[in-house]
């Protein structure tokens, strides 16, 4: 599953439940104007094959995800959210300031974050359905 990914793209694994998450996403669809990534459910097939591939502790990275199949690498918290960022247009691009921010305190606001994501803006009992128009940026 994971070899099916375009090389020329990158896959978000996020939280398919969590609203937060799931609001990033369309946050990103709509800014994504070079069609750079595609995206995933952290509960997906494709996401669970990420997640044994790389051996990822999901108690402890458990909101977004970001594979990059032309290096066969992931980065996850805070790294991900700023390299989404930084390949989206102006002036979200300008948020990749941030990582000048030592990783280690990045990840402690990414992580009280990712903590009260639930509590603070809601959980859905499944998995977002793309619209038609957006099927074909999903991957299962």
């Amino acid at each position: 599953m994971i070899d099916s990914i375009p090389k020329d793209k990158q896959l978000i694994l996020f939280d398919g439940v969590c609203n937060l998450c799931n609001s990033s996403v369309l946050f990103v669809i709509r800014r994504d104007k070079n069609n750079r990534f595609l995206f995933a459910p952290l509960q997906s097939e494709v996401g669970q094959d990420i997640i044994k591939a790389f051996n990822i502790d999901t108690e402890e990275t458990d909101s977004i995800i970001l594979y990059n199949p032309k290096e066969r690498r992931i980065y996850h918290k805070s790294s991900a959210a700023l390299r989404v960022a930084k390949s989206l247009g102006f002036p979200t691009h300008l948020m990749s300031i941030f990582f000048i921010v030592p990783t280690v305190l990045r990840n402690w606001i990414y992580d009280i974050i990712a903590r009260n994501r639930y509590k603070w803006f809601g959980k859905k009992d499944s998995c977002m359905i793309p619209t038609p128009e957006l099927q074909a940026k999903f991957m299962a």
